[in-house]
């Protein structure tokens, strides 16, 4: 296939679609140029669906070439490594919309590579990748339910603003990525400061009016050069092994659906579906692989009756597996400081949900050094979130965190970071993490409400307290019923068909973030979804404020402690020294204090102890003083000469003490009335054009009397 341009005007700038040149082989291939932000995305399908699985194998990647931006790996390998945070949250947001596109019970495996070949800061190399992901899949042969695609939005001055620049985001009270289908939008991912619910809706909306164009683009060049979609065989069980396993289990898997204890409940179905399995498994076989086929379906189709069950309750007859009422949240409990050494911590429970949250303050020069295609090269705030799998009674690895980790830990940080203080307010570095104790749903949304408590428990003063909230929704495609429920639980997650998170003040939205497993969620649903939450979040506020209503005034005695001083730029380079010899003296002499010097003189020192802070305070002030003629100063004889003495006034600023400036009487040696080590007060009379200063004891002396004076008295 020869090589064919596509181009569209997309609110100001151009977007060029090159396809049948590069990366031919590939069953899809398009590069993206938008602005001077350049990708290649491609995708492959294997032609074998994969044995042994029971969901789709989708992977979707987000490669990151340093040369895109001019920089060069750091590390010592010198090239690309592991994919960084960002990358792999853009992974997620791509995938997220992609996934629900495919067909139920597609096994083939799919690949889809984006690869960042050039940035343009201002033209989103991760919307570039998404639409270049989607249009990939479209023009191959891999069936696929598309096109999507997705826009950034803006707020600048109250107008709302697609995919905006990086100086417009700075002055921007949303930052959203919305992704979807023409019909409907299928992903969300939002922060805000304070937002409200009306607003952050029309956000939502104008979004999608964007994501229209975009896929009538795409629809426009698949007519053009689109192949022909090959034929997948799709995974579904056996119908003999669907009807026994039913007449035999269906009744008691749905009445013990309505266990309300989650362990009891999931107890008695792996039970039934233990008892399902040994059934089917006890009948003949060809092979053993037969048998093991055999015996999964049923474990299958048990997992299906639980669905149908709980999904049925919710819509017919608004009864949840616990029992609760569609709006009501689940007990909570809220409580802080229960670790006395850390300097913050909390315990948030709601339900079955469990977080401890501990807060860490330190140094500026603590913070996260940054390494990737963003305009950020590092970050003061970190919300780390850990999942170990004992917090839902499995083993299960430990180590470095997933990608699920890593998206919960990035929604957590955007939700908190829209209230904490400026750099000048609380100069500090700030960590959170979030451990999960216990889970079933929404561990994510409880880490921001542990969060935020920890965080007033250390004494950081945001500016309000954020709750978290999951919302989800159950939905029937052939009768269009549909419910949306309040504090999900696992099994509602797991079985329903959105996973929709709203954090915020009592004023309004900090975070969004939404996943959804059928093709689109309409403004109605949303603006249900939103309401609801609303309330929730109020409730969970007023739980988390019983327990602590405000930060706390006064640090830990554990936290370090903070001065902040101001010096001349030109002084950086003497309180620093030659190859850092002075400020290491400083640090050595003082307790090992941490000093953080800005380019334009800005000086934080930190430390557990005030008088270790104010020794090195004084030491810095000491170096960067200017003596001035009239000063005077209990210096130091540090040196003896025959004309005088030198003296130190101040860190290493001496002066020179004449001998004819000593006394007002004649000295004739200067040893007969100084010695080394001596404290003399002196008065700076001098400085001449060299920065010399001549001082002067008899200045401070009362003048002796005259012969005619002394005759007078």
């Amino acid at each position: 296939m020869a090589k064919q341009e596509f181009h569209l005007d997309f609110c100001g700038r151009g977007i060029t679609v090159e396809t049948g040149e590069i990366a031919k082989q590939a069953d899809g291939a398009v590069i993206i140029r938008y602005g001077d932000t350049v990708t290649l995305s491609t995708a492959c399908a294997s032609n074998q669906a994969k044995e042994g699985i029971d969901f789709f194998p989708l992977t979707v990647s987000f490669e990151e070439k340093l040369y895109s931006v001019g920089k060069i790996p750091g590390g010592f390998l010198r090239r690309e490594g592991r994919p960084s945070e960002h990358a792999t949250l853009t992974a997620r947001m791509i995938d997220r919309p992609i996934r629900p596109l495919f067909a139920e019970g597609f096994r083939n495996e799919v690949q889809v590579v984006n690869t960042v070949l050039s940035v343009d800061q201002d033209a989103s190399p991760e919307m570039a990748a998404m639409f270049g992901a989607s249009l990939a899949l479209c023009i191959s042969d891999i069936p696929f339910n598309g096109p999507i695609a997705g826009v950034k939005v803006g707020r600048i001055n109250g107008e709302l603003v697609a995919n905006p620049t990086v100086a417009q985001m700075e002055e921007s009270d949303i930052d959203l990525t919305v992704a979807g289908t023409a019909k409907a939008l299928n992903m969300v991912e939002a922060g805000a400061k304070e937002v409200s619910e009306e607003d952050m809706l029309a956000a939502l909306m104008f979004g999608h009016e964007q994501i229209k164009k975009l896929c009538a683009f795409q629809e426009e060049i698949v007519a053009a050069c689109g192949k022909e979609k090959r034929e997948i065989e799709l995974y579904a069980v056996d119908e003999t092994i669907d009807r026994e396993v039913r007449a035999n289990f269906e009744a008691q898997i749905r009445a013990a659906v309505s266990i309300k204890e989650k362990l009891e409940r999931y107890g008695k179905i792996d039970d039934l579906t233990d008892e399902a399995a040994e059934m089917i498994a006890n009948k003949e076989y060809e092979s053993e692989k037969d048998q093991n086929n055999a015996v999964k379906q049923a474990r299958e189709i048990c997992r299906g009756i639980e669905a149908d069950e709980v999904r049925r309750l919710i819509i017919e007859d608004k009864v949840r597996p616990d029992g609760r009422q569609i709006d009501e949240i689940r007990p909570l409990n809220s409580q802080v400081d229960l670790l006395p050494r850390v300097h913050g911590s909390a315990l948030f429970t709601r339900g079955e949900t469990q977080v401890l949250s501990t807060t860490t303050l330190g140094a500026l020069n603590d913070n996260q050094i940054i390494d990737d295609l963003t305009v950020v090269d590092s970050k003061r705030f970190m919300h780390h979130y850990n999942f170990p799998p004992y917090c839902v009674g499995e083993t299960g690895r430990m180590g470095n965190p997933g990608r699920r980790e890593i998206g919960h830990g990035a929604l957590g940080e955007r939700a908190l970071a829209q209230v904490l203080p400026s750099v000048d307010e609380f100069p500090y570095t700030i960590r959170t993490v979030a451990d999960v104790m216990e889970s079933n749903g929404s561990s994510s949304q409880a880490s921001i409400c542990a969060g935020t408590m920890s965080l007033m428990a250390a004494g950081v003063p945001i500016k309000a307290p954020v709750a978290g909230i999951a919302m989800g929704l159950i939905m029937d495609d052939n009768s269009g019923k549909y419910t949306v429920l309040t504090d999900i639980q696992g099994m509602e997650d797991h079985f329903g068909d959105m996973d929709f998170k709203v954090a915020g003040t009592k004023n309004g939205i900090t975070a969004l973030q939404m996943d959804i497993k059928v093709t689109g969620i309409t403004k109605n649903i949303f603006e249900e979804a939103l309401a609801q939450a609303h309330k929730a979040r109020l409730e969970i506020l007023d739980n988390m404020l019983a327990c602590i209503p405000s930060p706390r005034e006064q640090l830990s005695p554990y936290a370090p402690k903070i001065a902040m001083m101001n010096i001349d730029p030109d002084k950086i380079k003497d309180v620093i020294g030659p190859g850092g010899k002075m400020i290491n003296e400083i640090i050595a002499q003082c307790d090992n204090v941490k000093i953080d010097i800005d380019d334009d003189g800005k000086v934080v020192i930190y430390h557990n102890d005030y008088d270790t802070i104010e020794k090195a305070k004084q030491m810095i002030s000491d170096i960067v003083r200017v003596a001035k003629v009239g000063d005077v100063f209990a210096a130091k004889v540090v040196r003896l000469e025959k004309f005088g003495a030198f003296v130190n006034l101040f860190g290493n600023t001496d002066g020179l003490l004449h001998i004819s400036k000593i006394s007002h009487h004649r000295v004739d040696k200067v040893e007969d009335v100084l010695k080394l080590g001596d404290i003399i007060d002196v008065k700076v009379t001098e400085i001449d054009n060299k920065g010399r200063i001549n001082v002067s004891a008899k200045a401070l002396l009362p003048k002796p009397k005259t012969e005619e004076e002394k005759t007078e008295a």
